[in-house]
């Protein structure tokens, strides 16, 4: 009788470190998400700094002189202010590096004016629209191949366009029918340049803030094409934002709210400016175009 006794009151025993240890592994559990979703913003608050990735892409982010300079990096200071961090480490990677680096977890935000797309929705959590812009196309000097749009460009076998790697152009090219061969990527708009001042590009094509600002230091031998016909074609115009990792939607989250009382106050426009952009038409208003709408496809 003592055995059975003692037997039933050990398995009770073993019933309940059991339970206490299903208990602790599921607080185990929801805390690592939340030390990875929640405590993101509070880390770096203590550490009193954030590390950016951005391209070298005038006027959005751009480094001169051994400063991060640019509306998008003008706006992200001045909200990562407000949550108390105060310093910016910058890190110069490629366009097309810089969602891979914020998913290695290399930066906390990428601050490059980059346009919020459904395919990188899947890959970046993107903070509200910062700003808004069209496209645009550099040339040689008087265009000798009298281009005015993409359509031009696929209509004209022969003509061959340079575009920066990863950015949205390549996607818009294909999708008026301009074909693969007809396009070659480089690393950056400089690049792009190079391509056409030795003849292996016709045309180049990004931002249409990004290329006036540009060429107006390149060169004689290259124009910015003032006719251009933006086209009809989803992602046009593009709505830019800062990107974070999909692990670190707290981050975001407090950016955002930020960033809407900084748009609010009319901080963001007079940062638009100084940088070169319309305040009227380049601001993407707060709760006009969200980038859940945009990552739906609704206003893509």
């Amino acid at each position: 009788m003592k055995k059975i006794i003692l037997t039933s009151l050990l398995g009770l025993i073993l019933i309940a470190l059991a339970a206490c240890g299903s208990d602790d592994e599921g607080a185990s559990s929801d805390g690592g998400d939340s030390d990875s979703n929640g405590g993101k913003l509070e880390e770096l608050q203590e550490a009193g700094t954030v590390t950016i990735g951005f391209a070298n892409e005038e006027p959005y982010a751009y480094e001169e002189d051994d400063e991060l300079k640019g509306a998008a990096v003008d706006i992200a200071e001045a909200v990562f202010a407000e949550l108390g961090i105060d310093n910016m480490e910058s890190q110069l990677a490629n366009f097309s590096s810089l969602i891979p680096g914020l998913q290695a977890n290399q930066f906390d935000v990428v601050t490059a004016g980059m346009a919020i797309t459904p395919e990188r929705c899947e890959q970046a959590a993107f903070g509200e629209p910062e700003m808004v812009y069209g496209e645009g196309l550099v040339v040689q000097a008087g265009n000798p191949m009298n281009i005015q749009s993409y359509q031009d460009i696929a209509d004209n076998p022969d003509i061959r366009v340079s575009v920066m790697s990863g950015a949205t152009e390549v996607g818009y090219l294909d999708s008026v029918g301009v074909s693969d061969d007809q396009i070659t990527t480089a690393d950056d708009i400089p690049a792009t340049f190079s391509a056409i001042q030795s003849d292996r590009a016709d045309v180049t094509t990004a931002t249409e803030m990004t290329l006036r600002m540009a060429v107006e230091t390149a060169g004689d031998d290259l124009e910015f094409v003032d006719n251009f016909e933006q086209p009809d074609i989803e992602g046009v115009p593009s709505y830019g934002a800062a990107a974070f990792s999909k692990d670190n939607t707290d981050l975001r989250d407090a950016y955002n709210e930020k960033l809407e009382e900084l748009k609010e106050d009319g901080t963001v426009a007079e940062l638009l400016e100084a940088n070169g952009f319309d305040p009227e038409s380049n601001m993407a208003e707060a709760g006009e175009i969200t980038t859940e709408s945009v990552c739906s496809g609704e206003n893509y």
